[in-house]
């Protein structure tokens, strides 16, 4: 077992039976405000270029079709699920992810094949040769990028163009940088976004 895994799985086990009554509280308030599973479940690739399913707390109406993307203040999206998405709530299942050792608490964010298979060769095999993570330098910039893209003509072209390669610039940065230290104080960062 690597350190990083060690880490992972001393922060995880603890906060799974902290937070149980909070994953049970919202999984009943997804229930009540729209119908369909608690849980949104879709493949994103891992290390190594390995696919895996993401877990999710549900915050779209299943019966709506649509892009990979959410823009601005997407139709699709349930009162909850606003609420969630705003305080990062809906991300917490993905502990599981990472209990299952499918994901880390910190690394390059998962993408959906579509994307991954965008990346540059030598680019995609440096970046996922690291466990992907919850969050990273990419989330902590990009926390609103429903939001940037909420004005944009071609949502989809301005992703690929010009988000995804900030993206993968950071992605590179933090597998260059890894260390334990740093994923601490990526922990840190995120929790004071999403506080402040």
């Amino acid at each position: 077992m690597t350190s990083k895994r060690f880490f992972d799985l001393c922060c995880v086990l603890p906060s799974l039976i902290l937070i149980s009554p909070l994953f049970l509280l919202i999984a009943f308030w997804i229930k009540l405000d729209s119908r369909g599973s608690v849980f949104f479940l879709q493949i994103r690739i891992g290390q190594f270029g390995k696919p895996f399913k993401i877990i999710k707390f549900r915050t779209m109406r299943p019966s709506e079709g649509g892009a990979n993307l959410t823009i601005g203040r997407d139709a699709r999206i349930t009162r909850c699920g606003h609420f969630l998405r705003q305080y990062k709530l809906d991300e917490l299942p993905q502990l599981i992810n990472v209990l299952k050792g499918e994901m880390s608490l910190v690394g390059p964010r998962p993408e959906v094949p579509e994307y991954v298979e965008l990346y540059p060769e030598g680019i995609k095999e440096y970046v996922l040769s690291v466990p992907v993570g919850i969050t990273d330098y990419a989330s902590i910039e990009f926390r609103h990028e429903s939001e940037l893209l909420a004005n944009s003509q071609q949502p989809e072209m301005d992703y690929v163009e010009k988000i995804l390669p900030l993206k993968l610039a950071y992605h590179q940065q933090y597998v260059q940088e890894q260390s334990l230290y740093l994923d601490f104080k990526l922990i840190l960062r995120t929790f004071r976004r999403i506080i402040w």
